[in-house]
């Protein structure tokens, strides 16, 4: 046996772990880069949704004689929406149907470009 026989032996069981620890390396990315789209929606959703119905009640505790006519304008696009206290909870309800929606397109949008970008890269 020769001083390279030798090496070759002692590197091989290296080599091989390198190349299983790459395999598992490559299917661990794959599992954790890809988004979950209900979790990111339902964590929009609820962003979203506390920060209209804090927003709303705090332009009512404040009062005045306008109350948040800039908040009101949501009132097209979400309808029964008033600066109200009741009208927070219309306005939560929409806010997180809205950031639900969103979220799940964003991870449907991130995943279906990772899936092309992994695709293409092969």
């Amino acid at each position: 046996m020769t001083h390279d026989d030798a090496d070759n032996l002692y590197n091989q069981p290296v080599r091989q772990a390198a190349r299983t620890s790459l395999k598992e390396e490559e299917l661990i990315k794959h599992a954790v880069i890809r988004l979950n789209g209900n979790v990111l929606g339902f964590v929009i959703g609820t962003v979203c949704a506390l920060t209209l119905f804090i927003a709303t009640n705090f332009l009512v505790l404040k009062g005045g004689d306008v109350v948040g006519p800039h908040l009101q304008l949501l009132d097209q696009f979400y309808w029964g929406y008033s600066v109200t206290f009741l009208g927070s909870f219309i306005g939560a309800a929409y806010a997180f149907a809205t950031g639900y929606v969103c979220g799940l397109l964003i991870g449907w949008i991130y995943n279906a470009v990772l899936f092309l970008k992994s695709r293409f890269r092969k």
